[in-house]
């Protein structure tokens, strides 16, 4: 089966999310079970793309309204990833540095997906399935059964992933004229609320659509903005809940943090990683550590941890010491800045991101936090558990799917139900309460020996591919 996996992003070519390391991964797992998966993508200047060699496969021509663009479409030579990438590389649109926040943005995804139906319609050989992932991709179920230009692939099967319904890429009906000439009767595929929307058109017009765990897929009928489509085209809907790649996230053999550990070991493990990380961040090593990773954004609640923190310092009923690792929303940034200026002390910050101090910040914390407005899938939390650091999160979208509370069965984790810092901190005082209980070796090492591999998620996505071929 030959399966094109279409994104803006792929780890560790590009990545601004969790997107990329989906991208990154689920690939490379079908690759391994036989399957012929493929990544296409758009060209960046990034590191990856000087590090590795690429050859051109085709070269061609797209209009945008009256500008003319040449475009080449690049493969990685030695498949190092495990799968062959191809990147869509457009002098003027796709070779810059950056994967979003261009003025342009909507010409470049526009130009993207253009260019690689242009590539694969004259292609000798066809894919069984594409694979579109995120608006940036959405309107190629569209293109393929409304643009004669495509009409050779016209009746291949298109699957849609929502990693993030948030994000729509909606634009102005006159971006129109920058599209591949399409069936003008059938405009109501592509428009919501007057508006050209790429999301609500994937969903509109591909076979079947998935989301990145169940409980997003619920959450989605009641979206603000698409939740009446959602809900109306639910019956060829699918809840896949995320892998995560472990070997890159895996503690016995991960280069980078500084000492190994695995499941029977994770006590001294962890504690020789928790030395080290504190010593180099002046955190008291002898304090439980709790840490935030990720984007400062509202919907990951990180506007609620300047407040978290005041509260924690004032109350002081339990000393801890807390690592936070993130960008985004400023005014956050300017507030933990003045938290850590005002009270250095059991408080590390670091505004940016790095990968090696996410991994090393993995294998050190006692706790991840994470009260998430909105969380699709999250892997963070799997992250957390891979590396034996328990999980504290809201009890919304994929995180109530993979984090079960410690007062249940199996329970791997502490919830919390709503957006406020009271909750967060009620959470945190009964994880805290558990951190001197006899079972706190169990559950760390429990939660490492749970199975969130690619292995079984890619397996539901071969169901589902298979369902649509079958169909043919």
């Amino acid at each position: 089966m030959k399966v094109y996996h279409i994104s803006a992003e792929c780890y560790p070519v590009a990545k601004a999310g969790g997107l990329a390391d989906v991208v990154g991964a689920l690939p490379r797992y079908q690759c391994e079970n036989g399957m012929d998966a493929s990544v296409i993508m758009p060209w960046y200047d990034k590191p990856f793309v000087a590090e590795h060699t690429f050859v051109s496969v085709y070269s061609g021509n797209l209009k945008q309204g009256t500008q003319l663009y040449s475009f080449e479409i690049m493969k990685e030579e030695n498949k190092s990833l495990g799968f062959d990438l191809y990147m869509v590389r457009v002098p003027g649109l796709l070779d810059r540095a950056d994967i979003y926040g261009y003025v342009d943005e909507s010409n470049q995804f526009l130009a993207f997906q253009q260019a690689l139906l242009q590539w694969i319609a004259e292609s000798e050989s066809l894919p069984n399935i594409f694979h579109c992932h995120d608006h940036h991709s959405g309107l190629i179920p569209f293109f393929i059964e409304n643009c004669k230009e495509f009409s050779n692939l016209k009746g291949i099967p298109t699957v849609f992933t929502v990693h993030n319904g948030e994000y729509q890429g909606d634009m102005l009906w006159h971006k129109a004229v920058l599209m591949p000439e399409f069936d003008h009767a059938n405009w109501g595929l592509l428009d919501w609320d007057n508006r050209i929307n790429p999301l609500a058109s994937a969903i509109k017009c591909s076979w079947a659509y998935t989301t990145v765990s169940e409980g997003y897929l619920e959450e989605l009928h009641h979206q603000k903005v698409l939740g009446s489509l959602f809900f109306a085209e639910q019956e060829k809907s699918y809840g896949i809940v995320n892998g995560i790649d472990v070997d890159v996230w895996n503690p016995e053999t991960d280069e980078l943090i500084d000492y190994h550990y695995k499941a029977s070991t994770v006590v001294t493990g962890k504690r020789k990683n928790k030395k080290t990380l504190c010593s180099e961040y002046s955190l008291n090593e002898k304090l439980p550590l709790i840490a935030f990773i990720g984007r400062f954004a509202g919907e990951k609640g990180a506007d609620l941890l300047p407040a978290f923190l005041h509260q924690m310092q004032k109350q002081n009923e339990q000393k801890v010491s807390v690592f936070i690792l993130g960008s985004g929303d400023p005014h956050v940034e300017e507030a933990l800045r003045k938290i850590k200026k005002d009270s250095p002390q059991n408080f590390a910050l670091l505004v940016g991101y790095d990968e090696k101090l996410a991994h090393r910040i993995y294998a050190s914390a006692d706790f991840l936090i994470m009260p998430s407005r909105v969380e699709p899938c999250g892997l963070n939390q799997l992250y957390a558990m891979r590396f034996g650091t328990v999980p504290i999160v809201r009890a919304i979208g994929g995180l109530k799917d993979t984090v079960h509370d410690i007062k249940h069965k199996n329970g791997n984790g502490f919830l919390f139900e709503n957006p406020s810092v009271g909750d967060l901190i009620q959470a945190v005082r009964g994880a805290l309460d558990f951190y001197e209980s006899p079972k706190w070796k169990t559950l760390r090492a429990n939660n490492m020996a749970l199975d969130y591999s690619w292995k079984k998620s890619a397996q539901k996505y071969k169901n589902v591919y298979d369902l649509l071929i079958e169909k043919l």
